[in-house]
């Protein structure tokens, strides 16, 4: 992140930055701007729940249903390679022929400018399509995508013709509604939005209120929703944690080279996703289907390796964090590694080539690294798992301060007492994530 230049000398006359909020936060505009934030949360809400409970619907047909229905208890080791062979023939026409290509690239995160409405229906066919089918992405980035963007189409239907700050603003507050219980929650959402503005004073107070504000709305219709209707949207949080122990001097020594070996791993994914980026660039229908096959292979190595169920290293990473949380000592060392292997190098290749979010996958790996770790002398279950955690999140996201929130969310009761390992691991993984990073990306050849 670059220095932000030295303040001016203001004039006189230039009102005071408390009195310039003051004002900004009591005009008219603001205050419909606020209003109208308030009123998309709601329509954006009810549409991103539902496309995440069909994705979730589609995701238990292709992965439990169907393999019941041909006589599997659960899918093949073999089962993950028609799969992602049809993810990459669907996905193929998307990123070359439709608008903005289905999504930003996974590999640059969730930046970049809000995706308009004609991204829409882009973004929904490739994330419907192609992550219930076993892609190694999460749903964040379309969800983003699909908030922003009918929030600037809500805008454009407008007779008045709104101001290109105010768009933004809308455009930026759509994503945060979208992605709020997604990820924990309407405070994650906006800390990310804090930490991601990069702003200060009066201009962060005037984007992170509407943001709040429909991301608190969103999360109000998420829940209600969910209760009445009884779909299951797989956000990212975990329903049990091993038992609750304070860190020691065991836990620190360990956790920090752990969560440098964490960002490590991260890291090896991102470049990767580098690559790939660069090597689909030319003949991309083609080179598109080919990388959804290898990472259909990875999947498929892991399950005949391990002898355990291909969907533990296919889809976003979720459902098995949420295993490997509540019984963490019932996976073999052997398992969790090649799980970071096979996963890791499938994630890899996602980033570059499909379309999805990087960030549940990255907290499936982390998890999975740290509780592989737990054997070392002194360091314990649950200290590994927050580890694993909040490292992975502070580098995919390079967000530190919104990675340790959405650790002590995930972790609950647990979080007081790891909080400081939660914080020291999020800064170390942070630090050496930029310290690895090249100074520019290989671009495409």
């Amino acid at each position: 992140m670059s220095t932000p230049p030295k303040a001016e000398a203001e004039p006189a006359d230039r009102p005071a930055p408390a009195e310039s909020l003051r004002a900004i936060l009591l005009s008219r505009g603001y205050g419909k701007l606020l209003l109208l934030s308030a009123l998309l949360g709601v329509p954006i809400a009810l549409a991103c729940f539902f496309f995440v409970s069909f994705q979730h619907e589609l995701q238990h047909a292709v992965w439990e249903s169907l393999p019941r229905a041909v006589g599997y208890a659960e899918p093949p080791w073999w089962w993950p390679l028609p799969s992602l062979l049809l993810a990459g023939l669907l996905l193929a026409p998307v990123v070359t022929r439709f608008p903005d290509g289905g999504g930003h690239v996974p590999v640059h995160g969730l930046g970049g400018p809000p995706l308009g409405p004609r991204a829409l229906p882009g973004v929904v066919f490739a994330a419907l399509a192609t992550l219930p089918l076993g892609v190694v992405l999460g749903p964040e980035a379309p969800l983003m995508a699909l908030g922003s963007g009918l929030a600037l189409l809500a805008v454009r239907s407008s007779k008045r013709a709104a101001r290109p700050e105010a768009a933004m603003v809308l455009g930026t507050a759509g994503s945060t509604t979208a992605i709020s219980t997604i990820l924990g929650g309407p405070l994650v959402a906006a800390v990310m939005m804090v930490e991601a503005a990069g702003l200060a004073g009066p201009r962060l107070v005037v984007l992170l209120l509407p943001c709040l504000l429909a991301s608190g709305v969103g999360a109000l219709v998420f829940t209600g929703f969910g209760e009445w209707t009884g779909l299951s949207i797989g956000a990212l949080r975990l329903s049990s944690v091993p038992p609750n122990t304070g860190p020691d001097a065991g836990d620190f020594l360990w956790g920090v080279p752990v969560a440098v070996l964490i960002a490590l791993i991260v890291g090896f994914g991102h470049r990767l996703g580098y690559v790939t980026e660069s090597w689909t660039a030319r003949r991309t229908a083609v080179r598109t289907v080919v990388a959804a096959v290898a990472v259909g292979v990875c999947i498929s190595v892991y399950a005949l390796v391990t002898g355990r169920s291909p969907a533990e290293a296919a889809l976003s990473g979720q459902v098995t964090l949420g295993a490997l949380a509540a019984d963490p000592h019932g996976w073999p060392v052997a398992a969790l590694v090649m799980l970071v292997l096979c996963k890791g190098v499938a994630w890899g290749i996602c980033l570059g080539a499909l379309r999805g979010g990087p960030i549940f996958p990255a907290v499936l790996l982390g998890a999975a690294a740290g509780v592989a770790c737990s054997g070392l002398p002194g360091f314990g279950t649950t200290s590994a798992l927050a580890v694993g955690i909040v490292a992975s999140a502070s580098v995919v996201t390079r967000l530190p301060v919104t990675s340790a929130v959405l650790a002590v969310l995930l972790m609950g009761p647990d979080a007081n007492n790891q909080m400081p390992l939660i914080a020291v691991c999020s800064v170390v993984g942070f630090i050496t994530a930029q310290l690895l990073e090249r100074k520019s990306p290989p671009g495409p050849s």
